[in-house]
């Protein structure tokens, strides 16, 4: 998808799969859609099936039926999703891991013309953890470059679940159900992080 817009705005949700042999991983997602867009898109991720009643849609409480449903839905939408996948992650490293995934997905968003990054809300401290590494991260872009890391409350903004959507696909796909990853298609763009030991 060709970014058009010189201001853009991607919304982030993880997923993460920890391994008592240090073999996990941590899966940071993000979506991007035109701005002209961001409304058909909650529309969409709203609408979907599976999803309790005034409640925050999560890719974990799915079933196969809905997951299907949902990636195939989201494949639709004119939009590019972007996925830094880290690994390995060690047990109770899980913020390690977060902090490279991000430094990389701020690089990797930049290309596409973001210029401001939401991540669902955590704590203070782990919120402030977010912005001091995507600050470092930002650092590291040409002089100049306009980057910035805002959190908002999942259960707001629904654009955090179609991001959950595509976490969850892809975390999928790495535990050897590829399915739901192949239906995004072309619309996903994926790196893998070395997160270390």
């Amino acid at each position: 998808m060709e970014i058009k817009s010189a201001v853009h705005r991607a919304f982030a949700d993880e997923s993460f799969q920890e391994s008592p042999d240090n073999q996990g991983f941590y899966v940071l997602a993000a979506v991007v859609f035109e701005p002209e867009q961001h409304e058909a898109a909650r529309e969409l991720v709203l609408a979907l099936p599976g999803r309790p009643r005034n409640a925050k849609l999560h890719w974990t409480s799915m079933s196969k039926k809905y997951r299907h449903e949902a990636a195939r839905r989201l494949a639709e939408l004119d939009g590019i999703h972007v996925v830094a996948i880290g690994s390995p992650v060690a047990p109770r490293r899980q913020e390690r891991a977060r902090a490279a995934c991000l430094t990389r997905l701020v690089h990797e968003l930049h290309g596409c013309a973001v210029t401001e990054l939401v991540l669902e809300a955590r704590t203070a401290e782990l919120d402030e953890h977010d912005i001091t590494t995507a600050t470092g991260a930002r650092y590291q872009l040409p002089k100049g470059t306009r980057f910035r890391v805002t959190h908002q409350r999942g259960t707001e903004e629904p654009l955090f679940w179609a991001a959950d959507i595509v976490a969850g696909a892809v975390r999928a796909g790495r535990m050897g159900k590829p399915e739901y990853r192949e239906l995004l298609g072309e619309r996903l763009y994926d790196v893998e992080v070395d997160t270390g030991r």
